[in-house]
């Protein structure tokens, strides 16, 4: 049996049935690997049958941008076989012209930013968070706030500006906007997130421990920073949080196995989600599919490393880097040895 553009699917789901327990459990959590974006996406690869077209179609809706590198990008770091594979994952939030045009930028900046890392074995993923301030080189416009690089030259140059710092070619992009988690958590009945300390923001009151939200309150939760001491990092980590919440609803809700749940849910996501023209929707059933054995004790969630707050000569307040700290990233990215980072590393996140 196959499914859209002919992708084979694994002999033991037979038309109209569901994998056994066990099997399906491993198989949806396999999907959270690649966050918050890809986990409703890469659901076409676990529906059979004829749902299979209408979640295609579903898939359809995103907007689909070609990545090039520019004239002053310069070389795209080397793809080599044998170490794994590296999707960026990318939340805007749009702004109003005025805000936008005091900061002298257009009105969206990726103020989500996360490397996946799938290693070769597809036995592992690492989400690696970037702080949205941290300073560092963008092709043509010189050193800024990484968000910026997708105000000054959109999804190409936010690919091109991670892979020069990391030192490593990401194969796939997906960005969404804010408005479409919203959206998102909503069409999953609201999500338990995990509350890092008593605050209220916009008229929500969030509650230390976990905590029930729905999309708005998901949404709000996601932009705040000033409301802690490490600011811009505890963010980081809220949105690890929420995306943590929304993975454990999608198994608990059976989404991934319940057709009319995961056309709602990609339906939902879908007009807000701009990916590369290379993630289709046969590469992303593909996708699922290669990741079916990936467990949640193989998914790891991380920051990169960086330096303390720093201001630049005009001013601004910036995140700045660690360069030597990075250089062991960068080649733990490269040789596939993320597993060996992690553990040397666990403790600093």
């Amino acid at each position: 049996m196959t499914g859209p553009d002919d992708v084979d699917l694994p002999a033991d789901w037979e038309d109209g049935d569901s994998p056994e327990p066990g099997r399906r459990r491993g198989r949806r959590l396999a999907l959270i690997g690649l966050g918050l974006v890809a986990v409703v996406v890469i659901g076409a690869g676990v529906v059979i049958g004829s749902y299979m077209k209408s979640l295609s179609d579903s898939y359809q809706k995103r907007d689909v941008v070609s990545i090039t590198r520019g004239p002053s990008d310069g070389e795209r770091p080397e793809h080599v076989d044998g170490t794994g594979r590296n999707f960026l994952l990318l939340g805007s939030d749009k702004r109003s012209e005025e805000d936008a045009a005091s900061e002298g930028v257009s009105g969206e900046r990726s103020d989500v930013m996360m490397l996946v890392h799938v290693s070769d074995d597809d036995q592992d993923v690492h989400v690696v968070s970037f702080p949205r301030d941290l300073y560092v080189e963008i092709p043509g416009h010189g050193r800024d706030r990484i968000n910026a690089a997708l105000a000054f030259g959109g999804v190409g140059l936010a690919v091109s500006t991670v892979e020069n710092y990391t030192g490593v070619p990401i194969d796939h992009v997906a960005l969404i906007d804010f408005d479409g988690i919203e959206g998102l958590v909503d069409t999953l009945g609201g999500v338990d997130v995990d509350v890092p300390v008593d605050f209220e923001a916009d008229g929500h009151q969030f509650t230390e421990g976990t905590q029930s939200m729905d999309g708005e309150q998901a949404l709000t939760f996601v932009r705040q920073r000033k409301q802690f001491a490490d600011g811009d990092f505890q963010r980081n980590r809220n949105q690890q949080a929420v995306l943590q919440g929304i993975a454990d609803k999608l198994i608990s809700a059976d989404t991934l196995t319940d057709p009319r749940k995961l056309r709602d849910t990609i339906d939902a996501v879908s007009p807000y989600l701009t990916t590369d023209d290379g993630l289709s929707s046969t590469a992303m059933v593909e996708l699922g599919l290669s990741l079916r054995s990936v467990r949640s004790g193989d998914l790891y969630f991380l920051s990169v490393p960086h330096a303390g707050p720093e201001t630049t000569s005009g001013g601004a307040s910036v995140v700045a880097t660690d360069e030597e700290s990075m250089d062991e990233l960068r080649d733990a990215l490269r040789s596939d040895d993320m597993g060996t980072y992690y553990a040397q590393n666990a403790g600093t996140f």
